[in-house]
């Protein structure tokens, strides 16, 4: 089963076009290595100037495929370019970037109920 993820942080209003068009073409490497670190339906939203990340991970050492995923030449190379587009709203306990957030509620997959 999927763990879920949910992560906030603030985009630069200065950057915002960079970053929206470094986004509008996600680097292949990039998306490859987040695949073997064993993460899912990997989706950032906008809100005024707040980025909200989700994703889901289906592996079995999340801090592992985590140090996996920075030590990565290509990515390393990817956050050079959208680190400077974004400000953390933590104090980076942990070295987190991104806030993590606590799930308060999720809907899980049901039966489909067809109406009569």
């Amino acid at each position: 089963m999927a763990q879920r993820y949910g992560m906030l942080i603030r985009l630069r209003p200065e950057r915002r076009e960079e970053y929206l068009r470094l986004h509008a073409a996600v680097w292949p490497a990039v998306e490859e290595t987040l695949r073997k670190a064993n993460i899912r339906n990997f989706t950032i939203f906008l809100h005024d100037d707040l980025l909200f990340g989700y994703y889901e991970y289906v592996g079995e050492d999340h801090d592992a495929d985590q140090a996996r995923i920075a030590a990565d030449p290509e990515t390393q190379r990817w956050w050079k370019l959208t680190d400077p587009c974004q400000e953390s709203l933590s104090a980076r306990e942990g070295g987190s970037w991104w806030t993590p957030m606590a799930e308060v509620w999720h809907l899980s997959p049901g039966p489909v109920i067809t109406p009569p």
